[in-house]
Parts: C-alpha cells; sequence; structure tokens
C-alpha cells in the first residue's frame, strides 16, 4: 500500500486525523456528552431555603465609562438588599473609576483600590478577606445582570454537594455580523454547559456570572490568566459540582470590532495554554468522565488552529502526489480536489466576511455567512495566544477592550 503515494501514506492519515479532530473538537463531543447527558441524567432538585449572605465582586479596571450603571444595575437586583453586599475593588484605574464607585457609599456600595496594579487576580485575591457573603459571586464592570439573575445563580447553592454555579452570557447588539457570530457562539457553549451539567459537572464557566462558596475558594495563583476557570476547577477538585444556571442571565456587548475581538480572545487563549500547562493544579483526575469532559471541551480547543493549518497542508500534498488507488479515503483525484476546493471557498468567505461591512441592515444570509470569519479569527487569536504565553511577561495584567 505503501507505493500508492509512493511512500507517502501517512499523508491521507494525518489529513484526516486533522480533520477529524476539528469535528469531534466543534461537533463529536457535544453530540456525545448530549446522548449521555439524556441517558444518565441527574435529577437535580434544589431545595427552598432561606437566601444565603452574597457579596457581589465586581472587579473594575479603568471603567469610567460603565462603572456608575454596573452599580445601579446591581443595586436594582432582586436579591434581599440586606443579605447582599456589592463590593468593587478598582486596583490599578487611574481613571476617575474609584471616584465613581465612592459616589455609591451612601448605598452600602463598598469600594477597595489600590493605586498599585497588580492584575485582575490580585486585586480579587487582596479583596476576598472583605467579603461577607458565605456565597461570592463574581462580575465584571462591563455586564448587566437581569434583576433575578443573583436568585436564580444562588438557589442551586441547597444542595451541599454543588460548590460553584455559572450564568449564561447573552450578547447584545447582534444586528451587526460580529454580534451574531458571537452570539450564536454563546448560544453553542450554553448546549454544552447544559449537557454537562445534566450528566455530571461543567468544566467551564462565565467568569462575569459565577458563584463560588466561599468556602470552597482556593486562591489562584496572582499570575492566573484565565481566573474563572482555574477558580471552577479548583472547586471541582475538591469534590464539589459546578453547574449550570442557564435562567441566571448576563448581558454583555459586543467588541466593536473583529480587531478587539481578537484581541480579547488572543489573551483568553494564552489562558488556556497556560491551564494545559499547569493541568498538574488543575485537572481532577480522580474523577475519569470529567478529566475527559476537560479535554475536550477545554484542552482541544485552543489546538484546533493546529489541525487547520494540517488539514491544509496534507491536502494540499494528496494533490501534489496524488494515489494511483482510487478512493475518498486515500485522497486520489477528484477528492483530494474537491477537499482542496471546499477550503479554500471556507477561507474565502472567511475574506469576504472580515471585508464587508459589519454593520446596518443585513439579511440572516449575511449574518451566516460571517461564521467562516468568526471561526477563522477565533483560531488566528488562539496562535497569538500561544506566541503570547510562549514569551511570558505580564500576560495576567489585564488590558481593558472596549465593548460594544
Amino acid at each position: 500500500m505503501n507505493s500508492t503515494y509512493g511512500g507517502y501514506i501517512f499523508i491521507p492519515i494525518l489529513f484526516w486525523a486533522s480533520v477529524g479532530a476539528i469535528l469531534y473538537a466543534y461537533f463529536g463531543y457535544p453530540l456525545l456528552i448530549a446522548v449521555l447527558a439524556r441517558l444518565f441524567p441527574r435529577k437535580d432538585r434544589y431545595a427552598t431555603s432561606a437566601p444565603p449572605q452574597v457579596t457581589l465582586l465586581i472587579a473594575a479596571y479603568n471603567e469610567e465609562p460603565v462603572i456608575e450603571d454596573k452599580i445601579r444595575n446591581s443595586l436594582a437586583s432582586d436579591y434581599p438588599r440586606e443579605k447582599l453586599q456589592v463590593l468593587v475593588v478598582t486596583d490599578g484605574s487611574s481613571d476617575s473609576t474609584p471616584e465613581l464607585v465612592r459616589g455609591f457609599a451612601g448605598d452600602g456600595v463598598k469600594l477597595l483600590h489600590d493605586p498599585k496594579r497588580g492584575g485582575k487576580m490580585a486585586a480579587i485575591n487582596r479583596a476576598l478577606p472583605q467579603a461577607d457573603g458565605e456565597i461570592i459571586v463574581f462580575s465584571d464592570a462591563n455586564n448587566h445582570y437581569r434583576p433575578d439573575a443573583i436568585s436564580k445563580l444562588v438557589a442551586p447553592f441547597s444542595d451541599p454537594g454543588v460548590g460553584a454555579v455559572s450564568g449564561a452570557k447573552m450578547i447584545e447588539g447582534q444586528d451587526a455580523n460580529l454580534g451574531a457570530s458571537e452570539g450564536l457562539y454563546w448560544k453553542y457553549e450554553s448546549f454544552i454547559k447544559k449537557q454537562e451539567s445534566r450528566l455530571v459537572s461543567c468544566t467551564s464557566a462565565s467568569g462575569e456570572i459565577l458563584a463560588i462558596r466561599k468556602s470552597a475558594y482556593r486562591r489562584p495563583p496572582d499570575n492566573v490568566i484565565n481566573d474563572d476557570f482555574y477558580m471552577a476547577m479548583q472547586v471541582i477538585r475538591q469534590g464539589y459540582r459546578l453547574v449550570y444556571a442557564p435562567e441566571a442571565i448576563s448581558y454583555e456587548r459586543v467588541s466593536p470590532t473583529a480587531r478587539d475581538e481578537i484581541i480579547r480572545r488572543t489573551r483568553i487563549n494564552a489562558g488556556r495554554y497556560q491551564a494545559i500547562a499547569m493541568a498538574g493544579q488543575i485537572v481532577p483526575f480522580n474523577r475519569p468522565v470529567l478529566v475527559w469532559q476537560i479535554i475536550s471541551h477545554k484542552f482541544l480547543r485552543p489546538l484546533v488552529p493546529f489541525f487547520m493549518i494540517g488539514a491544509a497542508v496534507f491536502n494540499l500534498l494528496a494533490v501534489a502526489f496524488p494515489p494511483r488507488a482510487g478512493s475518498l479515503l486515500a485522497l486520489s483525484r477528484p477528492y483530494s480536489v474537491i477537499l482542496l476546493a471546499l477550503q479554500v471557498l471556507f477561507y474565502a468567505l472567511a475574506w469576504i466576511g472580515a471585508n464587508s461591512p459589519s454593520k446596518g441592515k443585513q439579511g440572516k444570509l449575511m449574518k451566516l455567512l460571517y461564521l467562516p470569519t468568526f471561526l477563522t479569527n477565533s483560531n488566528f487569536a488562539a496562535l497569538q495566544g500561544l506566541v503570547k504565553f510562549l514569551r511570558g511577561g505580564n500576560v495576567h495584567i489585564w488590558e481593558r477592550v472596549q465593548r460594544g
């Protein structure tokens, strides 16, 4: 059989392995977890109990344009006011964010500010001893909660086996191509989280609406990039579950441009590579189902761009060195040419999407055609994230990216 490719039998094997890895990451794992969740569902019944003391912890860095709206939104929560502490930490902010927060002192909002900038995780770790709640809700400054979000987020803690709860992230401003694509992506992520939560436990959390038992909180290193994932995994390693509460909804605006979104995702992907490197501190190796979930859902995703590159390179090699035996699996002609044409079409649509108007009155078809752009940009950000992670430096010190 080696003579089929003149010694290049590895070409179709590596091509189909690359394609299979991409399909598994995006479609295979969600399908498998959905089937397993349907066959072996958990029957969660959360008891009605007295609302626990909650601290809403908002980490804000130079959030002058949005911080007042965020605090007003927090104070409009339907959670019992006497049971809710609003704590805002503004470490490193050089604008008027601390002064604006201080203006809400009469409403019971507590400010913590240190002029020194040490990164988001350092600010959170410094603020935690000042938190009065038995449940800590972590939030950002640029998202808004529904009035019942905190109540819905806290309800699962009536089960003592629940250590953390992730709410749902929804994207506002889906009139633009980028907003529509990111909104669709978060619906896709929401579907996966629902299935994971029904089966055993979620493996990811939305950092802007994440609740953790204070007693289960384990202080991450200050240099952790994706703090939400690290904190959630530490809860799981203690034997608790991380569950998904889709009714607890947080709204956030999309990045104003695709470039801003790439910058944001580059940092997230740097954090994913860091998490892979820290697997020994993160992965609950004594829970094999969760290990499979984490590898499939979290660790495989940042590797997808390498599989995309592999699929393109080995497809080109199959066209250049066609086998004599004809079959799709062997990548003989015309199959190799057709597959290469489909890849070229995908990247051509990505280029068209990147160079078409991102806003305005556009039909659903145009927004759908933007999906190749969104996927290509996301995986390009994964490559940039790897470079950022390998270079090191103060990657954990976040830069504010405009949203909406």
